[in-house]
This record gives structure tokens, C-alpha cells and sequence, in this order.
């Protein structure tokens, strides 16, 4: 790549400080990031950085408690080799194998499904907000 091809592809989405991360990727036995892409970002605080273990189900994919907030400069304090790809535009698709360097993917489709995320520095609207969230939800 040219390092023209490369200042095109890089610096276009710079606010936020957040990724979704997969459950797997935490833990006692957690597993390392080795699939990651970028999105559109959903909110200001959001990168758009979606990163998986590459063990994820297609149920897991789908279920959005399967991922964890999580700020980018803790995962990059976890993994420096992170740090290198945050700043790609959406559209960015990276993945590893075990033991090896990241590698670029062209022929990955991006999911684009709709999360809608609320945020609010106000502790007592969080506080009400989530349990009428917690009400709604039925008993199993």
C-alpha cells in the first residue's frame, strides 16, 4: 500500500473512546481479539470498533448482551497490537490466526443492525431508565 493509499484510509472517525467487545474476550479463560471491524459509529463516545475472539457462535452474534462496552485503551494496554489499527476508517475489516500478524479482509459484509444506545451523565435519570427497563422485561 502507498502511504497515499494509507492517509486516505485512516483518520476519519476520531471522537469516541469506546468498542464492542465479545463476552469471550474477557474472563478467567478469556480469548484474544483475532476478527475486528469498524462501523459507522453509533453515538460520540463510540469508535465503531467491533472485536471478537473468532470463537462466536452465530447465536452469540446475533445476541447483544454478547458484548461488552469497553474502553480502547484498556484493550490496547491488553494488546499493543491493537493499537496500530484503531485509526482505519469505517469499512475496516482486520483478523489473525493464532501466533501471526493481523491481516487486512476485503470480502467481509459489515453487519449493519440497528443498537440503539442510551447515554446520560445523569445518575438518577440512569437510575430510572434502567428499571423501567429492568419492569419490562418478562420473568423467565
Amino acid at each position: 500500500m502507498t502511504a497515499r493509499g494509507d492517509e486516505t484510509e485512516k483518520g476519519q472517525t476520531k471522537q469516541g473512546f469506546l468498542a464492542l467487545v465479545s463476552r469471550l474476550c474477557f474472563g478467567d479463560e478469556a480469548c484474544p481479539v483475532r476478527f475486528m471491524y469498524k462501523t459507522v459509529p453509533a453515538h460520540l463516545n463510540d469508535t465503531g470498533w467491533r472485536m471478537y475472539s473468532g470463537y462466536e457462535d452465530e447465536e452469540m452474534l446475533h445476541d447483544a448482551e454478547a458484548m461488552v462496552v469497553y474502553p480502547i485503551d484498556a484493550l490496547c494496554s491488553r494488546d499493543e497490537s491493537l493499537a496500530g489499527l484503531l485509526e482505519y476508517n469505517a469499512g475496516t475489516v482486520w483478523e489473525r490466526a493464532p501466533g501471526s500478524d493481523w491481516q487486512r479482509v476485503h470480502d467481509y459484509k459489515i453487519p449493519s443492525d440497528h443498537v440503539e444506545v442510551w447515554i446520560s451523565n445523569d445518575i438518577v435519570e440512569a437510575a430510572s431508565k434502567l428499571a423501567d427497563e429492568d419492569e419490562s422485561k418478562p420473568v423467565a
